[in-house]
């Protein structure tokens, strides 16, 4: 199989659309306000660019994941959350939101989804987390799209 190559890396994105990553990076601060809680915010992004198949986030928030005490089990779970009793009701309603909000081409967000996620989550966390949601997803796309590298130690958007 071929290795695909980088197309542009981080430090190009941001060279090119400095006004995009400021406002992709202002909206991740504002959800870092929320009472979301940096562990569920890190397992949506690591879910989220798992969907998404993209390397680059997935290396840095799987690294971010780890330090902040998030243990390899649980990551490693996220592929399989539904099956997986690593997680707690309101996780789950935050992966299920992720999920949905991820694959929309799959028929929408289901009203059970958000209605599970809408009673885990008063009005204010519902809308940070589905900020957390697309703002992830518009990191993924970017990523995937140029192809980032996902080095280790790379650092990059949210």
């Amino acid at each position: 199989m071929a290795t695909k190559t980088s197309r542009l890396d981080y430090a190009g994105f941001r060279r090119l659309a400095p006004e995009a990553d400021r406002a992709l990076l202002a909206i991740s601060a504002a959800t870092k306000q929320s009472a979301l809680g940096a562990e569920l915010i890190q397992l949506v992004k690591v879910r989220a660019s798992l969907v998404n198949r993209c390397s680059f986030c997935l290396a840095m928030h799987r690294r971010e994941a780890r330090r902040l005490g998030i243990s390899g089990e649980r990551l490693e779970a996220l592929a399989r959350w539904r099956e997986s009793p690593c997680f707690t009701p309101p996780e789950r309603a935050a992966l299920a939101w992720t999920d949905a909000l991820t694959q929309l081409a799959d028929g929408g967000v289901p009203d059970e989804v958000y209605r599970e996620v809408s009673s885990a989550f008063s009005d204010a966390d519902l809308a940070a987390l589905t900020s957390v949601v697309a703002t992830i997803n518009a990191w993924n796309r970017i990523a995937v799209a140029y192809r980032f590298p996902a080095a280790p130690d790379a650092e990059g958007g949210e």
